[in-house]
């Protein structure tokens, strides 16, 4: 489960101090990522957390075309346990993220974790501040598996059943005001997560399945520069929209903010061919919105479209 405490986007906090152990740099596509950890504090050394911060790189930036941010600092502090226990990003006054990670994590844990590819996604979204932080953890909720099966690291199967497990968590519950002005753990996470999926499949039926969310968040961090600035919503949405050509994001958005929005979700599964099968889901090429399901989900050239 994902927790309120995991992957809080606090660019509004002060940045704190990384700590004085080793650093080094690896470059991903010309993207310099400095790291500052110590292997002894771990089990397994420090090559297996290199090579999951590599390997979380390249999803992200196959996703977006490009790494978000020109360069970034990583620090990765010990805890107890056996998996990575959470992290926080930064974008100011440099684009940081510290890390804490079990002293006996496996290799196998980290080729299976979401946090880190959860956390570089951040990057990639101007500073929205609290109001609107269930755009920041929404998008990269969202995102996040839809990388990660695009890069082949994680089954479509299993980001699917998530979401059948865990949006109706986003749906409004008594006294909901609005996104903008409900922030429970559900709305935050799963109700911003909720609004890009049918952002996502608007698009998609707008634009006659040439385009989706992707090009338009791809947009937003290219002109952007992503956390390393503050840009108020509107004009995020503004230029997400004139990315896909048609104005869903602001449209979605004006009818989400500030008042309960209602979403079928079973037959929205129906629709998407996502049958829940116990702890999974089986997918059915015949539904009315497979295609649209299937194209969300398949590896894109880096490069937008026009």
């Amino acid at each position: 489960m994902r927790l309120a405490w995991v992957a809080v986007l606090a660019a509004a906090a002060p940045l704190l101090a990384a700590p004085e152990v080793p650093s080094d740099a690896m470059h991903v596509d010309g993207v310099a990522i400095h790291i500052a950890l110590v292997d002894g504090d771990f089990a397994q050394g420090g090559q297996p957390i290199r090579t999951w911060i590599e390997r979380s790189a390249h999803i992200v930036s196959d996703y977006y075309g490009t790494f978000p941010v020109h360069e970034l600092w990583i620090s990765v502090e010990p805890a107890n346990g056996v998996r990575v226990g959470g992290g926080t990003t930064y974008g100011q006054p440099r684009p940081h993220i510290r890390l804490r990670v079990g002293r006996d994590v496996t290799d196998l844990a980290l080729r299976s974790d979401w946090v880190l590819v959860h956390e570089m996604t951040h990057l990639a979204l101007p500073d929205v501040g609290p109001e609107h932080a269930w755009l920041s953890e929404g998008l990269a909720t969202y995102v996040e598996g839809v990388e990660r099966v695009q890069a082949g690291n994680r089954a479509e199967t299993d980001v699917w059943a998530e979401a059948v497990r865990s949006m109706p968590h986003g749906l409004p519950q008594a006294g909901d005001e609005g996104l903008d002005h409900t922030h429970t753990w559900g709305r935050t996470y799963w109700g911003g997560a909720l609004f890009c999926l049918l952002a996502d499949l608007d698009i998609r039926r707008r634009t006659q399945e040439r385009l989706g969310l992707q090009d338009a968040v791809r947009a937003i961090a290219r002109e952007s520069g992503g956390l390393t600035v503050d840009w108020p919503v509107a004009r995020i949405f503004a230029v997400g929209d004139a990315a896909v050509g048609v104005p869903v994001l602001e449209e979605l958005y004006a009818r989400m903010k500030d008042r309960p929005v209602d979403t079928d979700l079973p037959a929205l599964w129906r629709s998407l061919g996502v049958e829940p099968a116990g702890d999974t889901v089986t997918l059915h090429a015949d539904a009315p919105l497979a295609r649209e399901r299937e194209a969300i989900m398949a590896p894109r050239r880096r490069s937008s479209p026009p």
